[in-house]
């Protein structure tokens, strides 16, 4: 995909005014000639005094020289070939709340952000929303005819991001993408390497006690297993250093990815640092795709990939 550069420099220059005498225009009183010193200043002018065709030229040369400024400094300008951040945004049937999601990155995401959008085979009129976006240098979109997964929408994303961090967004609301910044920022200052947000750490604002108590059996099982000590593993706010990400195989094409993960940054000598995320639950009436069937496939992955 071609990049271009989103960046809007402002050029601001200043052409200095300079009147010419016109010959034409009689002279003054002759005055009693004075010595030159060396410190001497140039007699200024009124433009006022200067020939309406003499100004002509003199703007068409002051538009040719700033003409000849702009463009030394548009060739200074390099197009914009890397992002600080990539956004992943895994999406199947989510219409209602898909633009709603991506405005909010817009709102709150730094100008060097990519998104990457994998439609992993919606079939409510998501992709046809989507096919509707006007192009932009800095989103990608992906459409998939048939349906294989979060995970495997994920991986696919990993393969064509470009950013220094690698972040991913559900497109359900669930998580508002400003405090995903919560989350990459700790990356982009080179405090760690790979960051969780977990929905625990202030308190959780999940009201399930069943989908609490799930998460915190499926944490603590990973946490036994892989030495971390995350409060809440099976959150969607994660961010990783993009470079090491990209080195990472991964195999699980549904919610498997998730303690699959875990366990291959936590096999690695990576700095791990987990921060609190804004959640607000829904339900499965609502469209939530979690069930029991994939708490189950966690386990089998924990045990799978426990080294690594």
């Amino acid at each position: 995909m071609p990049i271009e550069s989103d960046i809007s420099a402002d050029l601001m220059f200043t052409a200095d005014t300079v009147a010419t005498q016109d010959p034409a225009v009689a002279k003054p009183a002759a005055r009693p000639p004075v010595a030159a010193t060396p410190d001497a200043k140039r007699e200024s002018w009124s433009l006022d005094l200067v020939d309406p065709v003499d100004d002509v030229i003199r703007r068409t040369e002051e538009t040719l020289d700033f003409i000849a400024e702009a463009s030394i400094a548009a060739n200074s300008v390099q197009p914009l070939d890397h992002y600080d951040l990539t956004i992943i945004v895994p999406v199947y049937n989510e219409r209602q709340t898909l633009p709603k999601v991506l405005e909010r990155i817009d709102e709150v995401m730094p100008r060097s952000t990519e998104v990457i959008i994998v439609d992993d085979g919606s079939t409510d009129g998501t992709s046809q929303w989507l096919a509707g976006l006007t192009p932009r240098a800095n989103r990608t979109i992906i459409r998939r005819r048939c349906n294989h997964g979060k995970g495997s929408a994920v991986r696919l994303a990993i393969r064509h991001s470009q950013g220094n961090v690698v972040a991913i967004q559900d497109a359900d609301l669930e998580y508002d993408p400003a405090t995903l910044l919560r989350v990459v920022w700790p990356i982009l200052d080179g405090n760690a390497d790979v960051v969780y947000g977990s929905r625990y750490l202030d308190g959780g604002s999940d009201p399930s006690w069943l989908h609490r108590f799930g998460n915190w059996m499926l944490t603590k099982l990973s946490n036994l297993m892989t030495g971390l000590r995350l409060t809440d593993m099976e959150t969607c706010h994660k961010a990783f250093d993009g470079e090491m990400l990209r080195s990472i195989s991964l195999k699980e094409c549904r919610f498997g990815f998730e303690p699959e993960i875990t366990a291959k940054i936590a096999a690695k000598d990576v700095r791990v640092l987990e921060v609190p995320t804004h959640y607000d639950s829904r339900g499965y009436d609502e469209g939530k795709k979690i069930g029991w069937k994939d708490a189950v496939s966690a386990l089998a992955c924990m045990w799978i990939y426990r080294k690594g």
